[in-house]
């Protein structure tokens, strides 16, 4: 995937400025695909300049005009032809499973504090997905908004609220066998 297909959903999602699309990178899209505003403002200015977004001056009190993005006829295409693209199923690249491979031939208890780290930067995770789960999925402002890109954004929640109760198993069970090598 491409940061522009991340940019089109969003978009089509909801219109809106560069800030406010770097917004919610980091509130929800940047949990699954990482951009910094400068990749971003970059991919918008080529998008446009390709035809696949709309711009439009809002006017706003006591700051400069901002730039309102929209998706175009041609960025709806592009966007349809990538879904319609297989795509390859993600492998594993995680580091610090080879590092707890690697504590075999090291002192293992010697990972133990960034296992936790590790652990406390998943249970946070895990709690920002659930505030927002509970905070736009649950209630009655989440009833009066059905949807298929409704439906849609909670399931990929889902999928990371999942993924986050497994890696937290997984760091306690690295967490008990490391104790345990640990022991004297």
């Amino acid at each position: 995937m491409a940061l522009e297909h991340a940019i089109l959903v969003s978009l089509l999602e909801q219109p809106g400025s560069g800030y406010e699309l770097s917004r919610r990178f980091e509130r929800s899209i940047g949990y699954f695909w990482t951009a910094t505003h400068q990749q971003i403002y970059r991919v918008l200015g080529r998008m446009e300049s390709d035809g696949r977004l709309d711009v439009r001056e809002v006017p706003q009190r006591a700051r400069p005009d901002k730039k309102e993005y929209s998706v175009t006829a041609a960025g709806r295409a592009a966007l349809a032809e990538w879904l319609h693209e297989p795509i390859q199923p993600d492998t594993v690249r995680h580091e610090l499973a080879v590092k707890i491979r690697g504590a075999a031939f090291d002192d293992p208890a010697a990972l133990i504090r960034e296992v936790e780290r590790h652990h406390r930067a998943h249970a946070d995770r895990l709690t920002h997905y659930l505030a927002g789960e509970l905070r736009d999925f649950t209630g009655p402002d989440a009833a009066a908004a059905p949807g298929a890109g409704r439906e849609l954004q909670h399931v990929v929640l889902r999928g990371g609220i999942a993924y986050e109760r497994m890696q937290l198993a997984w760091l306690e069970d690295v967490l008990t066998t490391l104790r345990g090598l640990a022991a004297p």
